[in-house]
């Protein structure tokens, strides 16, 4: 039987008087890629930032392993497995690679390992970052640049990653290079929460998927059968 891992129910959320998600509710179960699915401005990382404590939401539950985790501060979150590649990478562009990485690291959960064993793990799944290590990070191409945010993420072991348009900016080839290394972590057995504007790349990989429209779920489904919906081929596949 499939384990609850992360559940967010009828949730909540406002900047100021403006409401971005009304009654958002959905489950990740361990060991799946849930994707959510939807266009620009519909609360997809409005639902990330509200799951990793960046904003609070203002009614509704998000639970965690059971535990239910709403309000928490964004390092509390953090210590209990969830981890947050934001959109647009946020790196310390100052830093080198290695230092950008050892940053991800700090996590008591991630302490309990060595960081050669973390950095190890990360540079087998990017063999790139190893030949950039003492590279400065602003200096990175816009691909070698996500591999390092995915790649500080993984510093932390997370139980739970959540990826915010990780192909967003980046060119069609290194586009499905992203992707190729979504499915890789996907099969480490880590749980993988996505929000991607490439609905067609999103909905071929994920197990199960939301569609969200302005603040609501509009659709869930599977990948396999929303790939094949009418509002889905309409509205985000052109076809």
């Amino acid at each position: 039987m499939e384990q609850v891992l992360l559940s967010a129910t009828n949730l909540n959320v406002h900047y100021g008087k403006v409401q971005a998600l009304w009654d958002v509710s959905f489950e990740v179960n361990e060991g799946e890629l849930v994707a959510i699915v939807g266009p620009n401005g519909a609360g997809k990382t409005t639902t990330l930032s509200a799951i990793a404590g960046v904003i609070k939401p203002t009614s509704g539950k998000i639970t965690f392993k059971g535990e239910n985790i709403s309000g928490l501060q964004v390092h509390m979150i953090a210590e209990k497995g969830i981890t947050l590649v934001p959109e647009g990478r946020r790196l310390f562009p100052n830093l080198t690679v290695m230092e950008n990485l050892l940053m991800g690291a700090y996590a008591r959960r991630a302490r309990e390992l060595r960081h050669e064993t973390l950095r190890e793990e990360v540079f087998k799944l990017f063999p790139i970052l190893e030949q950039r290590r003492n590279q400065v990070a602003k200096t990175l191409s816009g691909g070698e640049s996500q591999m390092l945010a995915i790649g500080r993420a993984l510093m932390s072991r997370p139980t739970l990653i959540m990826l915010d348009e990780p192909s967003l900016g980046l060119a069609p080839i290194v586009v499905s290079n992203v992707f190729d290394t979504v499915k890789k972590i996907r099969e480490t057995g880590t749980t993988i929460l996505l929000v991607e504007q490439h609905v067609h790349h999103a909905l071929e990989l994920a197990d199960r998927a939301y569609v969200l429209e302005n603040g609501k779920i509009v659709l869930v489904g599977s990948g396999r059968l929303l790939r094949e919906h009418s509002h889905i081929k309409h509205h985000y596949l052109s076809i």
